[in-house]
């Protein structure tokens, strides 16, 4: 009895095997910068961030023109001004140094929270669509070939989504 119900697992068992290997799985594939690039939202996203970036960046510019003021003040009046006069001018170029460094470490940190922010809602709506279409086409997986990852990809078993997902998220 027991051979017997051995047999029949080990026939089921070579039956599945035959029929994955007869069943050829497709998948899709695209290159997630291109279709990122072609979305409404990424666009937005990026302007917002570039506006952002161009004010911090004329902020910089300000505070660098005030300290190279105040230096050529002080490079001027070096010889003139009294030794205590001396020391506090130095330490407000220190200080307005210093300050100048945190306020740009600062602004680097609030520019990539607000990337990110501005980035996570069109990534999970890129990540919904890809979803929905992978479904529908009943793929096991969708992989990104950016980044050169992919040497190789079958045609036969793969599929180029690239054009039809930017066509869906532009509808």
């Amino acid at each position: 009895m027991q051979k017997k119900l051995f047999l029949i697992f080990i026939m089921s068992c070579l039956s599945c095997v035959m029929i994955a290997q007869t069943t050829e799985l497709k998948f899709g594939y695209v290159s997630y910068s291109k279709i990122m690039k072609a979305m409404p939202q990424y666009v937005k996203a990026q302007a917002s961030l570039n506006e952002l970036k161009s004010n911090y960046d004329k902020e910089l510019k300000r505070s660098e023109q005030a300290f190279n003021k105040q230096f050529e003040e002080y490079v001027d009046g070096q010889k003139s001004f009294p030794e205590n006069i001396l020391i506090k001018r130095q330490k407000e170029l220190q200080q307005l140094m210093e300050q100048s460094v945190a306020f740009k470490q600062e602004s680097q940190r609030l520019l990539a929270k607000a990337e990110n922010e501005l980035m996570q809602p069109v990534k999970e709506h890129l990540k919904a669509v890809l979803a929905e279409i992978g479904k529908e086409k009943g793929y096991p997986y969708i992989i990104n070939t950016d980044n050169e990852a992919y040497l190789f990809i079958n045609p036969e078993l793969g599929e180029d989504m690239t054009n039809e997902v930017i066509s869906a998220l532009n509808k």
